[in-house]
């Protein structure tokens, strides 16, 4: 836990921003996958740095919440550690590395293996959130697109992909139907995660500070992955291999080598997931 620091206000922002946030959110929460503009503020941190999902977990942190704070699924590499210290120095809740203990989880790029509980609130950081921006530049034109639910260049860019390449190849940010109603794009996590968003029993809030978006998934609400019906969605499949560290085998692995022995080995991706097995064995 980072002591507070008594010269910021609680969660840094002021209050007028934080419930004019708040208000964005239950809009974000009524309509699933609809993209609700804001008024992104500035952060003692650059744009590109998660500054969308930091506005989110400011706006609704309590002094009585408990923080997690994940990048890639480590608690440790920089971008997690240093979210950790920043909202520590302006709030003082306590922090851990248990998908379990945590009430609030800001992510980037991954979700917890540990499926998440209805009590609890998954933020993930937005780099891009418009998914129609890979086929049509013009912000206007996207919007009535999506108000006529006019997917079409998105099920083209798939079906490209296939005659390309035989298979979809997009390894991340892949497409999701929220609700039966919008398309939108979960975040860069890979889609071995995309299936953790449906039906699932905790809110999933997606921030996007250098667009000025947000946008949701509540709980028990469909987001579905786009798929032809003779192709159906098919993520990364790790069978037959574990982690080294902790033998877990059915989650997402990262692939490592060892350039001084030419050795390939994996490792658990959620390093908190991985620490807490390793901690019980």
């Amino acid at each position: 836990m980072t002591e507070y620091d008594g010269n910021y206000n609680f969660g840094f922002l002021d209050e007028g921003a934080k419930r004019e946030i708040r208000r964005c959110i239950l809009k974000a929460v009524a309509i699933p996958g609809y993209q609700v503009p804001f008024a992104s503020r500035e952060l003692p941190i650059g744009r590109g740095w998660g500054t969308g999902g930091i506005q989110l977990t400011l706006s609704l942190i309590g002094p009585d919440d408990v923080l997690k704070v994940i990048d890639q699924g480590s608690d440790e590499s920089v971008n997690a550690v240093n979210i950790k210290k920043f909202v520590g120095l302006c709030t003082g809740v306590a922090t851990t590395t248990d998908s379990g203990a945590a009430t609030l989880i800001q992510s980037r790029h991954r979700i917890p293996e540990t499926p998440l509980r209805n009590d609890q609130i998954l933020v993930l950081q937005v780099p891009l959130p418009e998914p129609l921006r890979m086929v049509e530049p013009r912000e206007q034109v996207t919007r009535r697109m999506h108000a006529e639910s006019d997917y079409s260049p998105v099920w083209l860019h798939l079906y490209e992909d296939l005659v390309h390449y035989g298979e979809i190849t997009l390894g991340a940010d892949y497409p999701v139907m929220a609700a039966g109603r919008y398309v939108m794009l979960p975040s860069p996590i890979p889609r071995y995660d995309n299936p953790k968003l449906n039906q699932a029993r905790h809110l999933t809030l997606f921030g996007a500070g250098r667009e000025k978006k947000i946008y949701a998934i509540p709980p028990y609400t469909d987001a579905v992955s786009l798929a032809f019906d003779d192709i159906p969605f098919r993520a990364e499949d790790f069978r037959g291999r574990h982690c080294r560290l902790c033998g877990a085998e059915g989650v997402y692995l990262d692939e490592i080598y060892d350039a001084g022995t030419g050795e390939r080995f994996y490792q658990c991706s959620d390093t908190g997931y991985c620490a807490k097995r390793r901690a019980g064995r």
